[in-house]
């Protein structure tokens, strides 16, 4: 197979660059950004040798998994462009959901898969990490901000040692190629960006993303440098913050951080 965009995509205009292989398809769409490209167009290969996560981790993504990044200029400033990153979490949701329907009928002993949404930027199966997700924004001319958000899916392979274990569609049973789960997140991204609305729309994402948050609810440490926040996963504000209910019963605003839930939370806060 071949990447190819979902039939909404191809009509709502969006353009497609394909790697056979590439270091990293943010820094690509970044540089065609400065270089003038104003997109929306998505830059997309199943090998990347040099691609980033959160705090310049290495992302890299062997032949077979998805690594996908989409470009946007728009007119908002840099904290509104920051909450499309639910939006891109709510469009990969939505694509695996749709692919891995027939999937999950197919896993001997097993039932279906549960997905969801962990604060800011991972996607989760079963509990264990399934996808990441990077934002980066530069200002470019005409007092514009060019958007890229990097997907990084793990469909064949997972990487070992995270601070968050991680799986991939292949070891949950879930027979998906990069192509297929592609061209679905392409048309769900035209869905999510169009309610997102520069960020007119983000009530709308807010409500959205948190029926399917991971750890909603439950104990939470958040490691934010030399400071860890302990309490209660109450929910995210306007902006996109991670609210924690302190012991104390106060509601604390996180904005970043290494998150971890459950028994995890101890480790993390440790």
């Amino acid at each position: 197979m071949t990447f190819t965009l979902g039939s909404k995509a191809r009509s709502a205009g969006y353009g497609l660059a394909a790697f056979d292989q590439i270091g990293s398809t943010n820094a690509e769409a970044m540089s065609r950004a400065r270089d003038g490209e104003r997109g929306p167009v998505w830059f997309v290969t199943t090998e990347q040798t040099a691609g980033r996560g959160r705090r310049q981790r290495a992302w890299i993504a062997p032949r077979g998994n998805l690594a996908s990044s989409i470009l946007e200029v728009m007119d908002v400033s840099p904290g509104v462009a920051a909450t499309l990153g639910f939006a891109a979490g709510l469009s990969l949701e939505r694509a695996l959901q749709k692919l891995s329907i027939e999937a999950n009928l197919r896993r001997a002993g097993a039932g279906p898969l549960r997905y969801a949404l962990k604060w800011p930027n991972d996607v989760m199966a079963d509990g264990q990490k399934l996808a990441g997700i990077l934002l980066e924004a530069e200002a470019v001319a005409g007092n514009r901000l060019a958007v890229v958000v990097g997907i990084g899916t793990n469909v064949i392979a997972a990487p070992e040692g995270t601070p968050t274990p991680a799986t991939s569609l292949a070891a949950l049973g879930v027979q998906i190629g990069a192509e297929e789960l592609f061209a679905a997140l392409s048309d769900a991204w035209v869905e999510f960006h169009g309610i997102w609305d520069n960020g007119r729309g983000f009530a709308d994402i807010r409500k959205l993303w948190l029926e399917r948050a991971f750890g909603l609810g439950e104990r939470v440490a958040i490691q934010t440098g030399a400071a860890t926040v302990e309490g209660t996963f109450d929910t995210i504000d306007e902006s996109g913050c991670l609210i924690v209910r302190t012991a104390e019963g106060k509601r604390a605003a996180v904005t970043a951080g290494e998150v971890y839930f459950g028994a995890a939370a101890s480790v993390g806060a440790a």
